[in-house]
This record gives structure tokens, C-alpha cells and sequence, in this order.
């Protein structure tokens, strides 16, 4: 009986101290929150979309191009550089990356995949202007 009762008692303590100690302790490094990515280069310009006539087909960097994935076209920034893009209109974001050079119309900054445009809301337009922040380029290999 004696060591029933050395068992409640010991046991009741640990939980006391169990329950004192609780909001004490921190939460994961992971539940705070990363400081946003700042851009690089900021600019506003016309983009447009590319898809079905193009899928399959070798994009300028050797890739076959997927009108379902999150690439874009551009004159001259690196290939593998991640863009945000930005629909000013609708407040709609995408991450892309350059792997293919263009577009080739005046006037125009970016070709999109039909997948973003998709997510951007431009789809049906064909063309929008765009707020565009450059987040990285990538390294050069020596």
C-alpha cells in the first residue's frame, strides 16, 4: 500500500512539473516566419503568353518546353534567373524561370507559359503589363 501511494505522489509531482514547465518551452525555429526575398531589380513591362503551338518543342537553352510548367522567356536575362512576375490588377504572383529567349515582338518583355499566365489571370487577354522583380541570377561557372 505504501509504495502505491509513493507511486501516486511521484507521479502527481511529474505532472505538476510537466505542466509548470509547458509554456515555458519555445516553439520550433521553423514557425517563425523568413523575412521577404528582396528583388534584385524591380520593373513594369507587356508580357505575353506561348503554349500549344510550342509544346514539345527544344527551348534556347536545350530544354523541351512545357506549357505546364512556371518558364518564361526573355531577350537577355540569364537562363536559369528566377523571376517574380506580378499582376498588378489582381494581386496574383509567380515565381519563373528564364530557359528560353523572346519574345521577338516590339514592345514586349516576357513570354510566359500558358501555365502562368494561367495563374496570373492573363489567359484570355493574351497580353498584360507586368510588375517583374528579378529575385537571383544564377552563377557563372568559370
Amino acid at each position: 500500500m505504501r509504495r502505491l501511494l509513493k507511486l501516486i505522489r511521484n507521479s502527481v509531482h511529474w505532472g505538476i512539473l510537466i505542466f509548470a514547465l509547458t509554456p515555458a518551452l519555445q516553439g520550433p525555429a521553423v514557425a517563425h516566419p523568413l523575412a521577404p526575398i528582396k528583388p534584385l531589380r524591380v520593373w513594369t513591362g507587356v508580357a505575353s503568353w506561348y503554349g500549344e503551338k510550342f509544346q514539345g518543342r527544344e527551348t534556347a537553352n536545350g530544354e523541351t518546353f512545357d506549357m505546364y510548367s512556371a518558364t518564361a522567356a526573355h531577350i537577355n536575362l540569364p537562363f536559369g534567373s528566377l523571376v517574380r512576375l506580378v499582376n498588378p490588377q489582381t494581386g496574383k504572383s509567380q515565381l519563373v524561370r528564364i530557359n528560353d529567349r523572346g519574345p521577338y515582338v516590339e514592345g514586349r518583355e516576357m513570354d510566359v507559359s500558358y501555365e502562368v499566365a494561367r495563374r496570373l489571370g492573363i489567359e484570355n487577354k493574351g497580353v498584360a503589363r507586368l510588375r517583374m522583380e528579378l529575385i537571383e541570377v544564377p552563377t557563372r561557372r568559370e
